[in-house]
């Protein structure tokens, strides 16, 4: 069984048990999953009911893409920035990239990883 369809036997029990106002216990996914003849590991019915405790699954069903909507604007900026000062800054972008590989070398630094 792959985890995929673990995952999703979990969340579906989850969101069962959720929607008939049941407490999400690792006891009662089990026995959903088992009625629907899926076999997981004994350990991911607990620890998916741990992760659950005292969250409000609701909340999750009404938050799925409700991340920040503000990143798509600094894109925008900087197409519409002319050609002839992006050739320009070219000669001190080069330089500063020479600046920072020095900066990350490790060799200077008098140690090693396994020393």
């Amino acid at each position: 069984m792959s985890l995929s369809t673990t995952e999703a036997a979990l969340v579906y029990s989850a969101l069962i048990l959720h929607d008939d106002g049941l407490e999400i216990t690792a006891d009662k996914i089990n026995t959903l999953i088992g009625a629907a003849g899926i076999e997981i590991e004994a350990i991911w019915p607990t620890l998916f009911a741990k992760a659950l405790e005292g969250k409000d699954v609701g909340s999750f069903l009404f938050a799925v893409g409700s991340g920040s909507g503000s990143g798509g604007a600094a894109p925008a900026a900087a197409e519409a920035a002319p050609a002839a000062a992006a050739s320009s800054d070219a000669p001190a972008a080069k330089k500063e990239e020479k600046k920072e590989e020095k900066e990350e070398s490790d060799d200077d630094m008098g140690f090693g990883l396994f020393d």
